[in-house]
């Protein structure tokens, strides 16, 4: 095997609480992550030479920040001797839409490359890996729907009922860091006990980003009230994509069919596992 495609599917929020903070800053979450049938695509293909080239540039994103390369150098240093790799990028998510599109991107390659590589690690060291390349990066190498609590690491899989789900992307970039340093975020939601979790227990949640994003951005506010006229709408992550969840692809159609023309959208089934699941095991062995 000499190259690689490498599907790298988005990420729902289906709800955040920010429930504390540490005392170095950073947030203590407590958030619901389901994959989607929709994202980025990913080609990695065999060097002889050893190198990590980075096949075409990404815009406003230099090559040294690239989350690719820098998944493919951090595997490479843990790994030892091993070939190099070309990584071309197909990207299709909007970055700062709140889908996970850089880290789902990187989770991706650790994943490939652990196959191209032939490498072998487990499941559970990928994950380690990956916490060293962002908070969302370990739920994508994770690679089911789960429950994650502290900064995004701890993850508890859980299961759902097939849903279809409206997406909407606003034309902005929502800056992460600026939302959470934000003076009137809510940092004190209560934490829902797993033992106490159910499907039902959705109606009760919220994003607590969301009030901050749509008093900055109008355009994620304007998104929400359309399509809140037809589900029960959220915004993923700190934005700019909000959603809602529809029982039937149908429905989910005929929705987005009914978009103004200033608005674009997608429709996306809920995956219950990650389409590279299988390139990494817990027993350290990477199953065929």
């Amino acid at each position: 095997m000499t190259t690689l495609v490498c599907p790298a599917p988005a990420k729902l929020n289906l709800f955040l609480h920010v429930v504390g903070r540490r005392e170095d800053g950073y947030h203590l979450l407590q958030t619901l992550f389901r994959l989607i049938d929709y994202g980025d695509t990913l080609h990695l293909s065999l060097r002889e030479d050893g190198r990590i080239v980075r096949q075409q540039p990404l815009a406003g994103v230099a090559e040294a920040d690239d989350l690719c390369v820098r998944a493919a150098q951090l595997l490479k240093a843990e790994a030892g001797s091993v070939p190099g790799v070309n990584i071309r990028l197909e990207k299709c998510l909007p970055m700062g839409g709140g889908l996970g599109g850089g880290s789902s991107d990187a989770a991706s390659v650790l994943l490939g490359l652990n196959r191209l590589w032939s490498l072998g690690l487990s499941r559970s060291r990928l994950q380690e890996l990956a916490l060293k390349l962002g908070a969302d990066v370990p739920f994508f190498v994770f690679g089911q729907t789960a429950l994650a609590e502290g900064v995004g690491e701890t993850l508890q899989a859980m299961t759902l009922e097939p849903a279809w789900y409206v997406v909407l992307t606003p034309a902005v970039s929502v800056s992460t860091q600026a939302i959470f340093a934000h003076p009137d975020l809510t940092r004190d939601s209560e934490i829902i006990k797993i033992a106490d979790f159910s499907e039902a227990s959705l109606f009760g949640v919220r994003n607590d980003l969301q009030a901050v994003v749509c008093r900055d951005y109008p355009e994620v506010a304007r998104h929400l009230d359309w399509l809140g006229q037809h589900g029960r709408a959220r915004m993923s992550g700190s934005g700019a994509c909000v959603f809602a969840a529809f029982d039937t692809a149908e429905t989910a159609q005929d929705v987005l069919a009914k978009i103004p023309r200033n608005m674009r959208g997608f429709v996306a089934a809920g995956l219950d596992k990650h389409p590279l699941y299988d390139y990494a095991d817990e027993d350290g062995v990477a199953q065929s």
